[in-house]
C-alpha cells in the first residue's frame, strides 16, 4: 500500500510517520528546497532563524509517533522547557513573567491586582474543566457530521463555550492587564480572543499541564528528527516537489500530478497542505461536491502576520527567551486587524530570542531574533511592497525603545517576511498565517 503526503510540515511528518507505521509505503512531496512546511529554518550571515513554530506545548504529541515503534524521542530531539514561558511587557513599561509554578503565578497575580487572585483561580478551574473535556475527551474524535457535535453540544453549553475567550476571561478577572494576560492564547494560532469560542481557553491550562518547550538547535533540529525518523521506516522525503493536481477516480484520491507533468499513482493522499489552496488548486471542479471556491471565500480566515528575522552582533541576557510587547490598545487593535482589515500605527509584538536558551543558533557573542505583529491578512488593502519598510523602521524603533538599546547600530543581518509571502511562498490562501 502506497501513501502520498503533500507537505512536510509537522502535521505532514506527523501523519507520515503514523501511515509508515502501519505499514504504508510513504511518499513525502515538499515544494520548497528544505522540509518543515511552517517549520522552515532560514540560515543566514551564521545565524539560524526558526521561520514558524517557537514553542511546543504538548511535548506528549512527539513522544507518541516515536512510541508507535518502540523508539525514544530523545534520540532524535533534545527538548526543554523554558521559564518564564513569556515574559508579557505593557505600554507603561510594566512586566509580567507568565510562568507555570502555582505559587509564582498566583503571587504574580497579586503584584498586579490582589482583587483578581481569587479570580484569576477560578478562571483557571474553569480552564482544567474544558482541557478536560475539549484536549483529553474530545481532542482525538473525529467530528465528521452535524450530529457528532450535537452529541457534545450539551457538555459545551455547560462550559460556556459560547463565549468569547476574552468575554470568558472577563467574567473572572477586573483588571484591564489581567484580562489581556490571560487571553491573547488565541492570537498563537490565528484566532480573535474577542471572537474566538471560549473552549480556547483551555490552551492556559495546557500549558501549565506540560509547560512551554524549545529544542536543542532551534524548532528546525524537530523537524530534522521527524525526518530521520520517518526515513527509518521507509518513507521517502522528495523536496522541489510542488504537486500540480490530486488525481481523482470514482470518488477516491488515486495520486497526484506534479508539476512538469509526472505522475505519481497511491493508495490514499494526504494533503497536508493550506486547506483552501488544495480545495481551489489541487481538485478538479468536477470532483467537488459543492461550489468550493465560493465557500473558501466567504469564510473566516486567520490574521498575517508580519515578520523579521533579525541578528545582532550584541547580546541582550535580560531578555526572556519570549517577550510579548503589548501595545497601548488591546480590544482596538484586535479590531483593526481582524474587522476593519487595517494597517494601524500602533501595534503588539512577540520577540523571539532563541539564543537565550541555545546560542548555538547564533554566531558566538552574537544573538538571533525574529519580532512577529500580528497584521491584517490579504483580505485588507495593503500593499506590503510600499509598507513593509516603513513598518519595520517603526518596529525596530519601538524594540530600542524598550528591550533593545542600540539595536540598530549593532544589526548584523535581517529578512522580511508578509502576508504576501504566506500566499507566494506557503500558498496560504489570502496570506493567512494560521
Amino acid at each position: 500500500m502506497h501513501a502520498i503526503v503533500i507537505g512536510s510540515g509537522f502535521g505532514g511528518l506527523g501523519a507520515a510517520i503514523r501511515l509508515a507505521a502501519k505499514g504504508y509505503d510513504v511518499t513525502v512531496l515538499e515544494r520548497r528546497d528544505k522540509p518543515g512546511g511552517r517549520g522552515y529554518v532560514f540560515e543566514q550571515d551564521g545565524f539560524k532563524f526558526d521561520a514558524g513554530p517557537t514553542i511546543i506545548t504538548a511535548p506528549f504529541l512527539f513522544d507518541e509517533l516515536f512510541e508507535l515503534t518502540g523508539r525514544n524521542i530523545r534520540d532524535y530531539v533534545n527538548m526543554f522547557p523554558v521559564d518564564p514561558f513569556y515574559n508579557i511587557r505593557f505600554d507603561d513599561g510594566t512586566v509580567f513573567a507568565y510562568r507555570g509554578d502555582p505559587d509564582r503565578m498566583r503571587e504574580e497575580v497579586r503584584r498586579f491586582s490582589p482583587e483578581d487572585v481569587e479570580g484569576y483561580e477560578a478562571f483557571l478551574e474553569h480552564s482544567r474543566r474544558i482541557f478536560e473535556k475539549g484536549f483529553v475527551e474530545l481532542a482525538h474524535i473525529p467530528f465528521q457530521d452535524v450530529w457528532s457535535m450535537v452529541k457534545i453540544a450539551p457538555d459545551l453549553v455547560k462550559l460556556e463555550s459560547y463565549r468569547s475567550v476574552l468575554g470568558l476571561v472577563k467574567k473572572y478577572i477586573k483588571s484591564e492587564k489581567l484580562r489581556q494576560v490571560f487571553s491573547f492564547h488565541p492570537l498563537l494560532v490565528g484566532g480573535d480572543p474577542q471572537h474566538a469560542p471560549a473552549i480556547y481557553a483551555l490552551i492556559c491550562y495546557l500549558e501549565r499541564q506540560w509547560g512551554v518547550h524549545f529544542a536543542k538547535g532551534g524548532m528546525g533540529a524537530v523537524v530534522q528528527g521527524l525526518v530521520k525518523y520517518l526515513g527509518e521506516l521507509g518513507g521517502t522525503l522528495r523536496l522541489n516537489s510542488t504537486v500540480q493536481k490530486i488525481l481523482v477516480e470514482n470518488g477516491r484520491a488515486v495520486g497526484v500530478q506534479l508539476e512538469g507533468g509526472e505522475v505519481l499513482r497511491s493508495d490514499l493522499v494526504v494533503a497536508n497542505s493550506d486547506v483552501s489552496w488544495t480545495y481551489q488548486n489541487l481538485i478538479d471542479p468536477q470532483h467537488r461536491k459543492h461550489n468550493t471556491n465560493r465557500k473558501m471565500k466567504s469564510m473566516r480566515y486567520s490574521m498575517g502576520l508580519f515578520l523579521i528575522y533579525f541578528g545582532t552582533r550584541k547580546t541582550y541576557p535580560e531578555l526572556a527567551h519570549h517577550t510579548i510587547l503589548l501595545g497601548p490598545r488591546y480590544e482596538g487593535l484586535l479590531d483593526d486587524v481582524f474587522s476593519h482589515k487595517t494597517l494601524s500605527k500602533d501595534f503588539s509584538l512577540y520577540l523571539h530570542a532563541p539564543t537565550r536558551s541555545d546560542p548555538s543558533l547564533a554566531p558566538p557573542d552574537h544573538e538571533a531574533f525574529y519580532v512577529l505583529s500580528p497584521v491584517p491578512n490579504l483580505q485588507g488593502n495593503i500593499n506590503w511592497e510600499t509598507e513593509k519598510t516603513r513598518y519595520r523602521d517603526a518596529i525596530y524603533d519601538h524594540l530600542e525603545k524598550t528591550c533593545l538599546p542600540g539595536l540598530r547600530q549593532n544589526l548584523v543581518t535581517e529578512k522580511l517576511f508578509t502576508p504576501q509571502d504566506f500566499e507566494t511562498q506557503l500558498l496560504s490562501f489570502a496570506g493567512a498565517a494560521f
